[in-house]
């Protein structure tokens, strides 16, 4: 059996994955344009699960991620981790996220389950944390935004599912999908009705 540690490591990697996958084959316009009302957008995503995890699995344990974070700064732009400006190049932001979740893995492997941490931007009575707390709440982040990468991506370009290889989606042509659909959106309409 799987200790709880690595168990919850994986799953955390797994989501990693997720979040990746949905960016590739993508241009610049696609990673970037937002496609909610409230701006959400791939590479956006992706910078800000960088940023999360540099604090996350730095500072929360004393073990800060060596390289600043301006979007968190008091004069940031708010929302300032949530898109990529023109001049932060995808490669960047890919490289980013990248090396957060090396120095993230560090901590990982450095550090018990038990061992304490705090978090200065959590309400005083919830603020001293174990790792275990911190995957765990990390791992809802992750999949909470793979989630909305999920969609975005499905409203680009009809790309869905899990990951590459397994899209744990029913299988169906597109005539399929269109029949599904109408019969999700009749069901809908009849039960507005009634």
């Amino acid at each position: 059996m799987t200790d709880p540690k690595t168990h919850l490591h994986q799953y955390l990697t797994s989501a990693r994955e997720a979040v990746l996958w949905k960016l590739e084959g993508l241009g610049e316009y696609d990673l970037r344009r937002p496609l909610t009302p409230t701006g959400t957008n791939l590479l956006g995503l992706v910078k800000h699960l960088a940023c999360v995890g540099a604090d996350y699995f730095g500072s929360v344990f004393d073990r800060p991620f060596p390289d600043p974070q301006p979007w968190f700064d008091p004069d940031a732009e708010p929302n300032a981790d949530m898109w990529a400006a023109p001049e932060e190049t995808t490669a960047s932001v890919l490289d980013l996220y990248a090396r957060v979740w090396a120095h993230a893995d560090d901590t990982i492997a450095a550090l018990d389950l038990a061992s304490p941490g705090r978090v200065p931007w959590w309400p005083d009575e919830r603020a001293d944390v174990t790792l275990h707390q911190i995957l765990v709440h990390m791992i809802a982040e992750l999949n909470r935004h793979a989630g909305h990468a999920d969609i975005v991506r499905e409203t680009i370009d009809g790309a869905a599912g899990l990951r590459a290889g397994n899209d744990n989606l029913p299988e169906g042509g597109a005539e399929w999908w269109a029949a599904y659909r109408d019969k999700v959106e009749q069901a809908a309409r009849r039960a507005a009705d009634a």
